[in-house]
């Protein structure tokens, strides 16, 4: 893949054997967008930590599992949103239910419902215990991106036996040719107006 990725893991991060890590590992050009505290999500720290990433590799698709979904979704109405090549967004995870697993709040707000004005894909679970597939699905819709239905793979993470997860290496590359398709009707659109200026 030519363009950088940027990884964002969910709460607590993504520890060894996660698939996060493997891609790492296997592509020189993914990035981790580190936070200072992962057992403690900040939605505003954390979205400006995501921000200075953006800024930092325009045109970087963003590949994000769990809680690190919704922070991707908050971009929809940030200044960065035009620099986001694409997303691939793994497993999301209802705000409302982390906490309840984890019996305590989290700083993260609402879920962001905003239509996504970047390519996207979602890839959900059926038996996701922070969020059922017909939740995704709704929530695919209101993004505005394309859902995959991974079958009852739970969180998709090492827990539910996802190591080194090679079909996700193809969903990023299809979201990645979707923003080179959308870059290229860009500029084509804006060939006949800088023609225009000329004279």
């Amino acid at each position: 893949m030519s363009r950088t990725v940027l990884v964002v893991p969910g709460l607590n991060g993504s520890g060894e054997g996660h698939w996060q890590r493997f891609w790492l590992e296997d592509f020189d050009e993914a990035k981790l967008v580190e936070q200072a505290d992962w057992s403690n999500p900040d939605a505003g720290r954390w979205q400006r930590g995501l921000e200075e990433a953006v800024l930092a590799n325009p045109g970087a698709i963003i590949v994000a599992h769990s809680l690190g979904t919704m922070l991707v979704a908050r971009l929809a109405k940030s200044s960065v949103a035009p620099l986001v090549g694409g997303a691939l967004l793994v497993a999301p995870a209802d705000i409302e239910r982390t906490s309840a697993l984890h019996a305590r709040s989290y700083e993260f707000g609402r879920i962001p419902t905003a239509p996504l004005p970047f390519p996207a894909q979602v890839v959900a679970s059926r038996d996701d215990v922070y969020m059922t597939l017909e939740k995704a699905t709704q929530l695919a819709k209101s993004w505005q991106a394309p859902l995959v239905d991974a079958g009852y793979v739970g969180h998709i993470n090492v827990a539910s036996g996802f190591g080194r997860w090679v079909a996700g290496y193809e969903l990023a590359r299809q979201v990645a040719e979707r923003a080179d398709r959308s870059q290229q009707r860009l500029q084509r659109s804006a060939a006949p107006q800088a023609q225009l200026r000329s004279f």
